[in-house]
């Protein structure tokens, strides 16, 4: 029998296929043998971890959103210029390419959402993290007087994190008007709006 922390361990990199084979196939067509031939296992030995794929998907969302929050909310922890925070929070808010995976499995799963209470949860719970990290630079950016906001931060912030979702779907589904620079400048432009300047650095 696997002792805990390779339980854990094992699991942790059959979610990591699991995110890699939902990319590629879609929840709905997702079968145990995507996730076995993404990790280099039998079905069989998949199974013996995860005996429910239901479960081995949720596990998956519930990674992504974790992973996704804490990436932007790290990259804002080590910066103090809230103008710099804006421009990192927007660079990370939208997808790096077209095939950009993380952004793809969370687009998958956030759909998957509609027919799930638990997914639909996770899917809240991002949007909410996401509204946070801009409410926050936004407010501090407001007190110390470098942002002159035209609303509430919970507004702006709200507005942003909708058009950041919006602009990266069109991104990774190639929509060929829609490029990584013409959506972040479509989200750069939306902020320097609300808070009246320009951020300083390129995104």
């Amino acid at each position: 029998m696997a002792r805990p922390k390779d339980q854990r361990e094992r699991r942790g990199d059959l979610v990591r296929a699991a995110a890699r084979a939902i990319a590629e196939t879609g929840v709905a067509g997702l079968r145990i043998r995507d996730v076995a031939a993404q990790a280099g296992l039998s079905a069989g030995l998949v199974t013996y971890y995860y005996r429910d794929l239901d479960e081995l998907v949720l596990d998956v969302h519930a990674d992504a959103v974790r992973r996704f929050y804490s990436a932007r909310r790290e990259a804002i922890d080590r910066l103090d210029d809230p103008l710099l925070q804006l421009a990192e929070l927007v660079r990370r808010g939208t997808p790096d390419d077209v095939d950009d995976l993380h952004f793809r499995v969370l687009y998958q799963l956030h759909v998957h959402a509609a027919r799930s209470t638990a997914h639909a949860a996770l899917m809240s719970s991002l949007w909410a993290q996401e509204v946070s990290l801009y409410e926050l630079v936004l407010a501090r950016g407001a007190e110390r007087g470098v942002l002159a906001l035209r609303s509430s931060p919970r507004e702006i912030a709200e507005t942003v994190v909708a058009l950041e979702d919006a602009v990266g779907l069109h991104v990774v589904g190639h929509n060929a008007a829609v490029s990584v620079e013409r959506a972040r400048a479509l989200v750069t432009a939306l902020v320097e709006r609300e808070v009246g300047c320009s951020l300083v650095t390129a995104v």
